[in-house]
């Protein structure tokens, strides 16, 4: 995506910066950096003296106001040229466009010249009726509109009741058209609109689903998204009907004293008819079309923002790191898929055993697997048959503690199927490709979970129900930014998970593993540049998130862009030592000052940013791993849950009315957000992330509709 940057674009910088409470001069340099082909990772990590120091939302929240302003402007241009055109344009409609700064004050302003199909004002006007209406808009007390009617009729006007009923439609729609009144209107809407919802007749029995919404109404400045989402989602499927409008009544007392001028006039009363006419007929439908719009718009924000944070902490779980582990995708009828891994995922052996049936062969076959492999974690997905087999595998005695997780298999089957999986592993077929996923995920949640489509992961709200295109864009974000603040190793990195780093995407992301494949290893990041396709601009993109191991050059094993080794070598002089030295975080790091090193291109900052990464070499950010987790043995399914229970649990999800968690009895149980602390939480994001620990209280059970009610400030 490329902004431009012209002199015009400063009136679009200041908004941006008045918008979001930022400088303009940060805003301006990140529509300078975007138009230069830079990557948001990039910015936040590398030039945060030209920004401020701004940080990855920040920066995204920038470009998408830059990019929302900029559609204004190219609606305000098209208008204008549509005006111009047709010869209509007047200094007082420009000035009017100019300073309008949403699409819905463009619109306003551009609705009496839309060209529009036949109306009945159109109709009243070609009878020749306009100048009638024109005269009872004057609102002269001296009038008789039913008098002054007489001069219009027609044989298409054959009474003064019809004149009249062609004026009204003539003055209903001109005050439709007043961008002021509209504006106005669209206040009311904005403070007092109510959102009301009820069963469409006759089918109550199939929105059973939706019974808490057969007679519900809220403001929609009070409206939580979720219910938004939830009742747009019964009206698409036909059994609820929808209602958004401020009670009529605020509105006519607002607008008829702005239309009525002739106080006790009789055609006073005519434009007062018009007036309310005008806002049910033509106003009212046309604004509840653009709030059910806006409220949408900002339901499917919040939703989006709870899936995104979801993901974020969900890629962010701690790795096994280098461990070898037996991965075992688990199944009654079929058995259960086993893989054996090495420390790097390599597939070292593939079976399958039958715990139900075999139960001997099963249990001495783990066995055999885990002395000849050396094996450190067994890993079982948490799907059908998961606790079954986790009982039986804790079962074995292996000679020495082994780990044994239930771990999440969600989206496991998507990449399994997927066109990545076959490529990786043309040999297995696809239950075992899952086993190998399941594995994977112990060993590097984030290299593995960047195959798979984050729609697929299960830790969304009312996915299905938001702007899709939104969706994904927002959640391509969230895996760009955590891929690049963990840091990539060049030589071990799937094609997934290089399409990520800044600057690279899928096609080149393939020509890196394929020159990878032909040449052996990268030895330093300068190689970098070998590879077809990669030019300087991608160089800088890249170079700084990506990690070698063992190299040429032990800087590539840090987060220092190579733009600043010459700086890090002046530093590793100054102190008599190699910059090699220097990048191990020894004591030699507190004798260099900052100051020193900063220069007009490299700020204070900058510098720090560089010390501190030579102090912490390949530091990986993610979370540490946490210890061995067990569901309670004595719940294997919801039947055998019982009110007043205290289990373990890991958190699955959170959305905005609460948290989902699994307590091993295949069906997650939900903590509402009024159950999540002994205090009052805005959102339950304050108290619970995915996968988070923790321990619960069963509220209740309804076994029927295999729904679970959780607590946890009850278990405290």
């Amino acid at each position: 995506m490329i902004l431009s940057t012209s002199p015009g674009s400063t009136r679009l910088c200041r908004k941006v910066a008045d918008s979001l409470s930022l400088s303009e001069e940060s805003v301006a340099a990140v529509a300078s950096l975007f138009g230069s082909g830079a990557t948001v990772p990039f910015i936040a990590r590398y030039r945060k003296e030209a920004t401020g120091s701004l940080d990855e939302v920040a920066i995204a929240s920038v470009r998408d106001a830059l990019i929302r302003i900029k559609q204004v402007d190219d609606r305000r241009g098209s208008i204008l040229a549509t005006l111009r055109e047709r010869k209509v344009l007047t200094a007082d409609l420009q000035d009017k466009l100019l300073s309008a700064d949403t699409l819905a004050e463009l619109e306003d302003i551009y609705l009496p010249f839309r060209p529009k199909r036949q109306t009945r004002a159109s109709v009243a006007r070609g009878r020749g009726l306009a100048p009638f209406a024109a005269v009872l808009r004057m609102q002269d007390v001296r009038l008789s509109p039913e008098a002054a009617a007489v001069t219009f009729l027609t044989p298409e006007v054959p009474t003064a009741a019809d004149a009249l009923a062609g004026a009204r439609d003539i003055i209903s729609e001109e005050i439709s058209e007043d961008a002021g009144l509209r504006s106005m209107i669209r206040g009311i809407y904005a403070r007092s609109a109510h959102l009301s919802s009820g069963v469409v007749k006759g089918k109550a029995e199939d929105a059973s689903v939706y019974a808490g919404y057969f007679a519900w109404d809220e403001l929609i400045t009070r409206a939580a998204s979720h219910r938004v989402l939830a009742v747009m989602r019964g009206e698409r499927e036909g059994v609820l009907r929808l209602h958004l409008a401020p009670p009529e009544e605020h509105v006519l007392k607002e607008l008829i004293p702005r239309v009525v001028t002739g106080s006790g006039a009789a055609a006073a009363s005519e434009v007062a008819a018009a007036a309310a006419d005008a806002y049910r007929r033509l106003i009212a439908p046309s604004l509840e079309r653009e709030f059910f719009n806006t409220i949408k718009e900002r339901a499917d924000t919040e939703a989006i923002s709870v899936f995104a944070e979801n993901l974020r902490h969900l890629l962010l779980a701690a790795p096994a790191g280098e461990k070898r582990v037996l991965a075992i995708d688990p199944g009654y009828r079929t058995g259960c898929k086993f893989v054996c891994l090495d420390a790097t995922g390599g597939v070292a052996e593939t079976g399958v055993i039958y715990p139900e049936t075999k139960r001997t062969q099963a249990r001495e076959t783990l066995i055999r697997l885990c002395k000849t492999h050396a094996i450190d974690i067994i890993a079982i997905g948490n799907g059908t048959a998961g606790r079954e087999t986790e009982k039986f595998v804790k079962g074995i005695t292996f000679g020495r503690p082994l780990p044994v997780l239930l771990t999440s298999e969600c989206g496991a089957s998507v990449y399994s199927a997927s066109a990545e999986a076959r490529r990786e592993f043309p040999e297995l077929d696809v239950t075992l490709r899952g086993a190998v996923s399941i594995g994977c995920r112990v060993l590097d949640p984030l290299a593995e979970l960047v195959k798979i489509d984050p729609k697929s992961l299960g830790v969304g709200q009312y996915q299905h129900d938001v702007d899709q295109n939104r969706l994904a864009a927002k959640l391509a974000d969230v895996v760009e930014q955590t891929v690049n603040a963990v840091g990539v190793n060049l030589n071990t990195a799937s094609p997934a998970l290089l399409s990520y780093v800044s600057g690279i995407g899928s096609a080149l992301a393939e020509k890196i593993v394929a020159y990878r494949t032909a040449n052996g290893p990268f030895k330093n990041r300068r190689e970098l540049l070998n590879v077809p396709g990669v030019g300087p601009k991608t160089f800088e993109q890249a170079a700084g998130f990506l990690r070698i191991r063992g190299g040429d050059n032990p800087l590539d094993m840090t987060g220092v862009h190579p733009e600043r080794y010459s700086l890090v070598e002046r530093m590793a002089a100054d102190l008599g030592v190699s910059a090699g030295r220097l990048a191990s975080g020894t004591e030699l790091l507190k004798r260099i000052d900052p100051e020193k090193y900063v220069s007009p291109d490299c700020g204070f900052v900058t510098v720090t940013d560089i010390i501190e990464e030579l102090a912490n070499p390949g530091r990986d950010i993610r979370v540490a791993g946490e210890e061995e987790f067990s569901f309670d043995s004595i719940v294997q399914g919801i039947a055998d849950l019982a009110e007043g229970m205290v289990l373990p649990g890991i958190v699955t999800n959170v959305t905005a009315f609460g948290a989902f968690v699994d307590v091993g009895v295949h069906q997650d149980g939900l903590v509402h957000i009024s159950e999540l602390a002994d205090r009052f939480v805005a959102h339950p994001s304050q108290v619970v992330t995915v996968g988070k620990k923790t321990r619960v209280v069963v509220v209740a059970v309804d076994t029927a509709r295999s729904r679970i009610s959780l607590s946890m400030k009850r278990a405290v």
